[in-house]
């Protein structure tokens, strides 16, 4: 016999196969709940407070003529009973005695995921009512163009303001909305 009809009659079987299972549907019965006095979540309830942001430290790690190195940590606190996913914060910082327009430094902790499955990823999970610090260390140059923000560095009497925002969702990327807050912070 030819090898050929085999398998067209196997292609066949497997379409008629899978077209049965496509087309006949499944369902899930439901047993009724032995407790009938299940109440709905009140709105008030299902409402996501928002999280906070503080500035936990700013920290001269390392200086030397021609660069410094600066570690910015933050605090980042959920208030709700549920977990949530700091996907990233991206913050700009500012020594507010040399400019406050000017930014000196800024970086991104975290990552947002990009297409449908992202490897490796970087995102913090906040459990419910919990905190978590967040670090991030960046080297500056000094370029001699702002000895008064040098000597500040040097001297350790730097004012600082931190700017940014934190995007976060619930527990799961997804489930929920995407969250962003807006944060601006003085030490």
């Amino acid at each position: 016999m030819n090898q050929k009809i085999f398998v067209i009659i196997a292609i066949i079987a497997l379409a008629a196969a899978l077209g049965g299972i496509l087309l006949s549907g499944s369902f899930v019965i439901n047993p009724a709940p032995e407790n009938n006095n299940l109440q709905p979540a009140s709105p008030a309830s299902q409402q996501i407070l928002p999280i906070t942001i503080e500035l936990n430290d700013i920290s001269i790690v390392d200086i030397t003529k021609r660069s410094a190195i600066i570690e910015t940590s933050f605090k980042i606190s959920n208030p709700n009973t549920s977990s949530m996913i700091i996907q990233v914060m991206d913050y700009q910082l500012f020594e507010t005695g040399f400019s406050n327009e000017q930014q000196i430094t800024g970086g991104q902790i975290g990552s947002r995921p990009e297409g449908m499955v992202e490897f490796g990823s970087d995102y913090f999970v906040l459990l419910s009512e919990s905190s978590i610090i967040l670090k991030d260390k960046k080297e500056i140059k000094n370029t001699g163009n702002t000895p008064e923000l040098w000597s500040a560095l040097e001297s350790n009497t730097a004012k600082w303001r931190v700017s940014g925002d934190v995007f976060f969702n619930l527990s799961s990327m997804t489930s929920g909305q995407e969250n962003e807050i807006h944060f601006d912070l003085i030490k």
